[in-house]
């Protein structure tokens, strides 16, 4: 019969805090975000590697021009993306501020440059974003670097998953994580579609994690609670900055509270257990003698009662023993054993 109880237990989840465009253009904050989300419970810290010209042209036109609704409504994309860049330079000192406070650190590249620079970083890791899943030359040209790919799907139907996956496999990268992710900015818990996350894990074989923009924990710790490997949240260390991602990303206090929530969610998934120990099979229900009956006596259904706990024969015994004579006499309160009935 199988152990089921050798089961290993689920994969600690990677809790990631996604930086973004929340370093507001200023170092010392982009610093001081590192420092207090490693000491929120956060496993890595990770940012985004562009310079504007890497995702738009600088040219109002109906296709790069002024946002016409939403949070970033009256920004052309190559203000956006300007904004939101990361210096290059930077990149190098929130590096070490991740060493000193003993995170991982690790971005999304979103052109050839930038994975080089990353490259010549030794980041662990490449995370390509969901806009980018049908860039397959981007996501080759990572894969290429041989360490492990995370790969976002929000905005790929299954066709386009299993394209990044092959072109990740084509260069030898089997080393492949991809996320669930609802790519709106915030997103709706129901449109959080959480059990795509199992289905991910069984139609392509590889371990499934979330990138979550939706309010709150209760998307991470579902997620988890599902399989999930690797929890992305966006962070900002104070609401009321003016950043660009403030609106939908958060503080230290609500990313300290999410890791509690995953971290006990982990503790109680557990492993796969069957066994039942010893004493606690004690605590289950067993055939008792209920009435004095004297050596040699036939006995009846109405001598035996199944109570707890668990000393005596188990209570399907009771119509094998219906008939038989006892082999002693039996006190009521007395356990049965089929040792005392003959056969």
């Amino acid at each position: 019969m199988r152990n089921d109880a050798s089961v290993s237990p689920a994969p600690r989840a990677l809790v990631v805090a996604e930086l973004s465009a929340n370093h507001g253009n200023d170092l010392e904050l982009a610093l001081k975000t590192v420092e207090a989300f490693a000491a929120a419970g956060a496993d890595a810290i990770k940012v985004q590697t562009f310079r504007p010209e890497s995702l738009c042209l600088n040219i109002d036109n109906d296709y790069f021009g002024a946002r016409k609704t939403g949070q970033w409504k009256g920004k052309t994309l190559w203000e956006i993306y300007q904004e939101a860049a990361l210096p290059y330079e930077w990149h190098w000192k929130i590096q070490q501020e991740c060493r000193r406070c003993g995170v991982e650190f690790f971005s999304s590249p979103f052109d050839l440059e930038a994975v080089n620079f990353l490259n010549s970083m030794s980041v662990p890791r490449y995370k390509i974003a969901s806009m980018e899943i049908t860039d397959l030359p981007l996501i080759r040209a990572a894969a290429l670097k041989g360490k492990p790919m995370v790969i976002s799907t929000g905005l790929g139907e299954a066709s386009d998953i299993q394209d990044a996956i092959d072109a990740c496999v084509e260069v030898g990268n089997h080393n492949v994580t991809l996320l669930k992710c609802t790519s709106n900015y915030p997103a709706t818990l129901s449109d959080a579609n959480l059990l795509t996350i199992p289905d991910m894990a069984r139609r392509f074989g590889l371990p499934v994690g979330v990138s979550d923009h939706t309010p709150g924990f209760i998307v991470p710790v579902a997620a988890v609670a599902m399989g999930a490997t690797f929890v992305e949240k966006h962070v900002v260390l104070d609401k009321r900055q003016k950043t660009l991602d403030a609106e939908f990303s958060m503080d230290p206090r609500e990313f300290a509270e999410m890791v509690r929530h995953v971290r006990d969610t982990e503790a109680s998934l557990g492993s796969v257990c069957y066994e039942v120990s010893e004493v606690d099979k004690l605590r289950r229900r067993s055939l008792y003698v209920v009435t004095d009956i004297a050596k040699g006596a036939v006995v009846s259904v109405d001598d035996f009662k199944s109570l707890r706990p668990g000393h005596g024969a188990a209570p399907d015994a009771l119509d094998s023993l219906v008939g038989k004579r006892a082999r002693f006499t039996l006190n009521a309160g007395t356990p049965v054993r089929l040792s005392d009935f003959e056969e």
